[in-house]
């Protein structure tokens, strides 16, 4: 007689347990990660994106270490992802969706009338000038007093008014009067696009200023020297010269504004973009 198998034994395995099983998260990798993979992946060296992207070498390590310490706030760490996935032929929007839930999400933008109600500047009110009020006074006194004299002196036809009247009244040679002639007015001299409107047209200038938020900014000159490489917190500015070109590179663009060769470019970039523009003394051709 064979002993067959129970019930139980026929039953599929139950696998591994649940805290065992790798979670789908797990196998995707990071967003510094994913920028180097992809990096390794073209074949190219950190010094090749730092030059291709304007983003400096230890900005790229330590991204790519996923340390965003050093990119100066989250709208930096933004563009600098942004910047660094599309020279790698990567969508940045996926990775920075993964890098505002791992960093307390994008933050709702700040109502700007409050701030400006908060920091209107309250005038004192005006005391009164009694100096100018006493002057008024006596200008009104002695007209008035030289007013009764005229009409008493007319009234009763003689003195030295009633005499004047009847000198006045004698005949005499003809005058003919002619209206002055009205002055043309001096047209208003219009004013200037910037304070640098005028500049020399043998140089390119530029001024950038941070007018609606904080912004990183790095310009180099045609020979690739460094002039400017920093923050301009919000309500700075900067003016930058050379005489053949000026390579510029500006971070959070949309909340720049940007004069060059005394003319506005209306529009620079969108809010938390890095832009990378270059003009010369010619530029730009219109505002």
């Amino acid at each position: 007689m064979s002993i067959g198998n129970s019930p139980e034994d026929d039953r599929p395995s139950a696998g591994p347990p649940e805290e065992d099983r790798p979670s789908a998260g797990q196998d995707r990798p990071s967003v510094g990660r994913a920028l180097q993979q992809a990096r390794i992946g073209l074949g190219l060296t950190v010094e090749e994106v730092s030059t291709t992207t304007r983003v400096r070498i230890p900005i790229v390590h330590a991204i790519e270490q996923d340390d965003f310490s050093r990119c100066g706030g989250d709208v930096y760490a933004r563009g600098h992802i942004r910047t660094l996935a599309r020279a790698v032929s990567l969508d940045p929007q996926p990775l920075i969706a993964r890098y505002d839930a791992e960093h307390g999400g994008r933050p709702a933008p700040t109502a700007a009338a409050p701030l400006f109600e908060a920091e209107r500047i309250r005038s004192e009110p005006r005391r009164p000038n009694w100096t100018a009020a006493m002057v008024a006074a006596i200008v009104a006194v002695v007209g008035f007093v030289g007013f009764t004299l005229f009409s008493g002196g007319d009234k009763h036809g003689s003195g030295p008014v009633a005499a004047d009247t009847a000198k006045a009244d004698r005949p005499g040679p003809s005058r003919t009067i002619h209206p002055s002639q009205p002055q043309p007015a001096r047209p208003r001299p219009q004013p200037s696009d910037s304070a640098i409107a005028g500049l020399p047209k043998d140089q390119v200038t530029i001024k950038v200023t941070a007018k609606d938020g904080q912004s990183w900014i790095s310009a180099k000159d045609a020979d690739g020297n460094l002039l400017q490489d920093g923050l301009l917190k919000q309500g700075e500015s900067k003016t930058l010269t050379d005489k053949k070109r000026i390579d510029l590179v500006v971070g959070n663009a949309g909340a720049v504004q940007l004069y060059v060769n005394g003319k506005e470019v209306k529009k620079v970039g969108d809010e938390g973009s890095v832009e990378r523009l270059s003009y010369t003394p010619g530029d730009p051709q219109a505002g």
